[in-house]
């Protein structure tokens, strides 16, 4: 069947009239296309990233190298999805929160000085980054270029507040140990 905008089209699963480009946290989501094991495997509650696994992590640990808003707190790759907090901010606090620093948190490398405001790149671009140059560099080696690796979305959950982000990065650092359970598993 053709395409036809009328009937095809996707609902937007963002907030409408939401600005994911200000300061706030995120709790995101992504699932590797059709939730297949592709990054690793959960051994004695932990997870033992393959090759594949590895690249998704050094993306992600990168990513506020390339963007000087970011900040990156607690993050773990799955065996076919992964989690983690994005931070965006432009002066270190974020919805009246001032950013924790602790375990898996990773501030900025640099902070703009107070002249000059950093570009406002949205969690969208960032989400968009982190799929694009993982799936580029695990496409290069299973050797298929343009091979789907990622699913077409990402689920989002903003962060209001400090008990919020605690809760979230506790599910974040425990979910290999509760992989049995996870509505991710497949068997």
């Amino acid at each position: 069947m053709p395409y036809n905008p009328t009937i095809h089209h996707r609902r937007s699963i963002r907030l409408k009239d939401y600005d994911y480009s200000q300061s706030g946290m995120y709790f995101v989501t992504i699932c590797a296309q059709n939730r297949q094991c592709l990054f690793g495997q959960i051994t004695n509650d932990k997870i033992i990233l393959n090759e594949y696994g590895q690249i998704v992590q050094m993306v992600w640990n990168e990513l506020s190298q390339h963007y000087s808003n970011v900040q990156l707190g607690e993050f773990i790759v799955m065996p076919n999805h992964a989690h983690g907090i994005i931070i965006i901010t432009y002066d270190n606090v974020v919805n009246n929160v001032v950013a924790p620093v602790g375990a898996g948190f990773k501030p900025a490398p640099t902070k703009p000085d107070n002249t000059t405001m950093p570009a406002k790149h949205g969690l969208p671009e960032i989400v968009r980054a982190l799929k694009t140059f993982s799936a580029r560099k695990i496409n290069e080696l299973r050797n298929s270029q343009g091979e789907k690796l990622w699913q077409r979305n990402y689920w989002e959950h903003i962060i209001r507040n400090e008990k919020s982000y605690q809760y979230i990065a506790n599910y974040i650092v425990n979910n290999p140990a509760n992989w049995e359970k996870d509505k991710f598993h497949t068997a």
